[in-house]
This record gives C-alpha cells, sequence and structure tokens, in this order.
C-alpha cells in the first residue's frame, strides 16, 4: 500500500495546532462526506482518508508515532519493546542474527544490519516493512503471523435539537458500507458513542478497527437546552401583564395554555415540570420547562391612549 502523508491530506504543515487540524479537518469532511457527494465515487475514498489522518494527528500520543515512525506508526510499542529487549540483552545485539551484529534504524524510516564494532555492512532496502515482519511477523520457520488491530475512525453526526429529543434510526455510510443506528432520546451535544469493528480493517487478521461517532445539536431557534431542562422566552403584552390572562407557550411536543398571574413582572420565570427534554436512556423521565416572561411595552400609542397612561400615573 503505497505512503500516505496525513499531514498532506489535511493540508496542513508537520507544525500546525490542534486548532489547525480540527479545522482542516472540519472543512474537508463537510466537503467530502459522501451523503453529501452522491455521484463522486472518489469521495468516499478522500472522506475516509481524511478521517484517517485526523484520527492519528488529532491523538497527541499518536500524532508523536506517526512523526518518529510514520506509517509505521502503529507497531511503535512493539518496535520500542523489542528496541528495550535488545539493549538489555546487550547494546548493539538483536536476538537470531548472532552475537556480532543487530538491527537499526535511520531517520528516514529506513533499517539496516550492522556489526558489532557499529559499522553498517548491508542496507535492508524494504525498509521498516520488512523489519516490522521479521520482528512480529514470522517466529521462525513455520511461525504464525502477528495481528494487529485496524484503525479506529471518528466522524460527526449532525442532529437539530428536535432530532435528538426522539428515539430514531438513522443510517451512515462508513467506509462504504450501510450502517444503521439507533440514536435514543436525550443524547448531549459533544456526546461520543462508540460502533464495534466498524473502523479500518486489520492488518494480518487482526481484528478491525472502531468508528466513534460524536454528536453535533444545532442551535434551537426556540428552545436553549441547559442538561435535561428547556428555557423559552415568552412575550407578554403590557396589559395581560398587568390584569393577568391566559398565554400559549411552545413545549417539544406542542403548546399549552398558562395563566399568567396579574403584575406579572418583566423576567418573570414559571416552572413547567416534565416539559423539558428526555433523559437520556431513561424512559419516561424529563427535564423541566423554564418559561421566562418578556413584557412587551406598547408602541405608536395615541393621543388619548397616553392621556390614561398620564392619569394613571398622577394617581401613584
Amino acid at each position: 500500500m503505497a505512503y500516505i502523508d496525513y499531514y498532506q491530506v489535511l493540508g496542513v504543515d508537520k507544525t500546525a495546532s490542534q486548532d489547525d487540524i480540527k479545522k482542516a479537518f472540519r472543512k474537508l469532511a463537510r466537503k467530502y462526506h459522501p451523503d453529501l457527494n452522491p455521484n463522486d465515487s472518489s469521495a468516499k475514498d478522500k472522506f475516509q482518508a481524511i478521517n484517517e489522518a485526523n484520527e492519528v494527528l488529532s491523538d497527541p500520543e499518536k500524532r508523536k508515532k506517526y512523526d518518529e515512525y510514520g506509517e509505521h506508526w502503529k507497531h511503535a510499542d512493539e518496535f520500542e519493546a523489542q528496541k528495550r529487549a535488545r539493549q538489555e540483552a546487550g547494546a548493539g545485539r538483536f536476538s537470531g542474527f548472532g552475537s556480532g551484529s543487530g538491527a537499526g534504524y535511520g531517520t528516514d524510516g529506513s533499517s539496516y544490519w550492522y556489526s558489532s564494532d557499529g559499522q553498517e555492512f548491508s542496507g535492508h532496502g524494504g525498509g521498516f516493512s520488512d523489519f516490522f515482519e521479521s520482528m512480529f511477523g514470522n517466529r521462525g520457520r513455520g511461525g504464525t503471523n502477528a495481528g494487529f488491530r485496524g484503525q479506529d475512525y471518528h466522524a460527526d453526526l449532525n442532529l437539530s435539537l428536535r432530532d435528538a429529543a426522539q428515539t430514531h434510526k438513522q443510517v451512515l455510510t462508513v467506509n462504504g458500507k450501510n450502517v444503521r443506528i439507533t440514536i435514543p432520546a436525550g443524547v448531549a451535544n459533544g456526546q461520543v458513542i462508540k460502533l464495534k469493528g466498524y473502523g479500518g480493517e486489520g492488518v494480518n487478521g487482526g481484528p478491525a478497527g472502531d468508528l466513534y461517532i460524536t454528536f453535533v445539536i444545532a442551535d434551537d431557534p426556540v428552545f436553549k437546552r441547559l442538561g435535561d431542562d428547556l428555557y423559552v422566552d415568552v412575550p407578554i403584552d403590557l396589559y395581560t401583564a398587568i390584569l393577568g390572562g391566559d398565554q400559549l407557550v411552545d413545549t417539544l411536543d406542542g403548546k399549552v395554555k398558562l395563566k399568567v398571574k396579574p403584575e406579572t413582572q418583566n423576567g418573570t420565570k414559571a416552572r413547567l415540570k416534565g416539559k423539558g427534554f428526555p433523559v437520556y436512556k431513561k424512559e419516561g423521565q424529563f427535564g423541566d420547562l423554564i418559561v421566562t416572561y418578556s413584557v412587551k411595552l406598547p408602541t405608536n400609542l395615541t393621543e388619548e391612549q397616553k392621556e390614561l397612561f398620564r392619569k394613571l400615573q398622577s394617581m401613584n
């Protein structure tokens, strides 16, 4: 498989900050998402490459391994373990190659054999691929190949507030496959769920990675959500605020009629129990709806109306 430069995939420098990487990923993910490019067969591959690059570069530990080992970053821990074992057994020695030789690697990712005095005597053109195969793939003649777990994938799933308030099914396209998932009511913005086995394919028969989905819930034009509670601003006219009356209020499941008390002040709050957001994975449980009254002052008053207000003012 050809080497893929993750920095080049995301269009960022090797010195890019985590914020730069996040911005580049979101921009490209929106551009090449398969659902937005149904007639572009290459979009799926580009989207997969973008996810793969972000999965590595957005994780400081994985990024450090990638910067050091390139395409073989997933085997960094095994390589370091073998290197420590060689050091413990004796500097410059590698089990299986005799007491006078060992294995080394260059800063460009190439590997080579060297003699006991540290001089290189035979280049190993296969690079890390052959080197790692000799270390982890074959355990002597007739040995078994070691399997490595596939990469984890990460993706955002955009929902409206009202979608997130209802349990529903949704079909995602992941690595060319349609995955049908059930989204429970009450998911939170930024919440992550894992789909086991829907990540990258394993190596040498190893298990597939996982898919991590982050829910991105857009702001709602009516309600503001804080935890399981919803907040809504309700304008009432001056006459209702002073004299009291009925007021229709929006909820997630329709309108309800509230009794406004006489002399209600601007900013007064009313709490509707159980009319808020559903509690995640707790059937039948809901937060509250907090209503804030906003008193509207009348405009374009006639002289007669103004005179009535003057009379009221003089009576105080």
